[in-house]
């Protein structure tokens, strides 16, 4: 029998779609208010990436996976893009509730072929958004979260997220970044050592680091004379990254409607009450659920 062609693997365009291009925006200079946070996963993402020999010479193995928590908005997406570009991996971007919700029954596929996929791009960073959809705690078939038949799918994609983690060796240069707002319903298997090697925490900003957020997105702005970041961020306690992004977007929209081409500190002022309504309500909301 003479074979004449042999045909290429069948790939799922889905999976395709989780690769992102490159962001030349995301970088860690772009990021406030997190020096510890950039510090720890350039420690088990970045150098093990750029120098595998220093744990070759030290006889350690080198870090499969670290988890980011804590709550929205404060960072743990751009920073996982940032050692992406960093250095200069294939970035896979998923999120959990995606799997869960439009693509129910193939998600344990779709894992297997993204992990094929990043050893093809490799080096490659796998960016699981919102694990918590598919990685809460097993129950014995007492009503837990996995105990229906979409539990039992969520199941089945968790399951083959851990066969995948550790069906691979650190010298194949994939990495894998977890991230979840809800550490605490994570199932143990998930996070143990040897899977997650290090779980770092995302809290809102102090202070100082609001103080350079606001800097970082107010750089391009037309800025009026007597603004004064600092006296906004002492107004903004407990305010995320994104909302304060959102409050220099804000600004800028009330100088408009205002047909000035500068912000005066009194945009940022005025706005800040509407951004902090939306904190405290979705607090409130946290608190009751």
């Amino acid at each position: 029998m003479e074979i004449y062609r042999v045909f290429p693997d069948v790939q799922d365009p889905l999976v395709a779609l989780m690769l992102v291009q490159k962001d030349t925006e995301s970088t860690y200079e772009m990021i406030g208010g997190l020096e510890r946070q950039i510090r720890e996963i350039k420690e088990v993402v970045e150098l093990p990436i750029l120098h595998p020999e220093l744990f070759t010479s030290l006889g350690i193995s080198q870090p499969k996976g670290v988890l980011l928590y804590g709550p929205p908005g404060t960072g743990k997406t751009m920073l996982a893009r940032a050692v992406a570009h960093h250095t200069k991996c294939a970035f896979f971007k998923l999120s959990g509730t995606e799997l869960v919700q439009k693509y129910i029954g193939e998600g344990a596929r779709l894992m297997r072929e993204l992990f094929i996929l990043a050893r093809q791009k490799a080096p490659s960073i796998i960016f699981l958004d919102e694990v918590d959809s598919i990685g809460t705690k097993r129950s014995d078939g007492g009503g837990g979260s996995h105990s229906s038949g979409g539990g039992s799918s969520c199941e089945r994609t968790m399951i083959e997220l851990l066969n995948q983690v550790d069906g691979f060796e650190p010298a194949e240069n994939i990495k894998v970044i977890l991230a979840t707002n809800r550490i605490d319903t994570l199932d143990e298997a998930l996070i143990r050592p040897g899977r997650v090697d290090r779980k770092i925490f995302f809290p809102p900003p102090n202070l100082d680091g609001r103080v350079d957020i606001l800097r970082i997105h107010s750089r391009r702005m037309n800025l009026g004379r007597g603004v004064c970041l600092r006296a906004v961020a002492e107004r903004m306690h407990g305010a995320s990254g994104a909302e304060l992004k959102l409050i220099c977007q804000e600004a800028a929209f009330s100088a408009l409607r205002e047909g000035r081409q500068f912000v005066t500190q009194e945009d940022f002022l005025q706005r800040i009450d509407k951004v902090m309504k939306s904190l405290s309500a979705r607090d409130e909301y946290q608190h009751t659920k």
